[in-house]
């Protein structure tokens, strides 16, 4: 099977994927470690990514995209500026979570897996941050912030979307 030819801004990132496939491709149980490691380089899976995986490990492309799109922590865009996570636990639930859920796909107008308009946030869901006793709770990158409501969220926010100028 031929593939096309990368174009320079492609092969950049065709070399950087590649360069994390042979380091996995080798190891039992590859596919899962592999896909992590692309993430956490690119902050979701490239869609040029699935070919070079399947041709690596020898699954097909339907394959891959069946294991990218079954877990819902691979992403297949990239994420905004910032990645929140609402926890839906039953701990954070019995405090007020599924409000707070509410609140912030409200406030952000998207849903979970979904990226405001402005790039600015990614909103998912998360199903324990390990912070029960201080539910609800929410983690924006890798801050968890406990005993949240909606009007700590919307100060949150605010406080992440300011933008800083540098006066010189």
């Amino acid at each position: 099977m031929s593939h096309p030819t990368p174009q320079p801004a492609d092969t950049a990132l065709a070399a950087q994927l590649q360069a994390v496939i042979d380091q996995h491709a080798a190891r039992p149980g590859a596919m899962l470690p592999l896909l992590h490691a692309i993430q956490a380089q690119h902050g979701y899976i490239p869609d040029a990514a699935v070919p070079m995986i399947a041709e690596a490990l020898r699954h097909t492309r339907a394959e891959v995209h069946g294991i990218i799109s079954f877990y819902h922590h691979f992403r297949t865009h990239p994420p905004g500026r910032h990645v929140i996570q609402v926890c839906r636990a039953e701990a954070c639930q019995a405090v007020g979570a599924r409000a707070l859920e509410g609140h912030v796909k409200s406030a952000l107008g998207v849903d979970y897996h979904e990226t405001t308009a402005d790039r600015e946030f990614t909103l998912e869901p998360v199903y324990c941050l390990g912070n029960c006793a201080c539910g609800p709770s929410l983690r924006v990158d890798d801050e968890i912030h406990g005993r949240m409501d909606a009007a700590g969220f919307d100060r949150l926010t605010a406080q992440l979307s300011a933008t800083v100028v540098e006066v010189k």
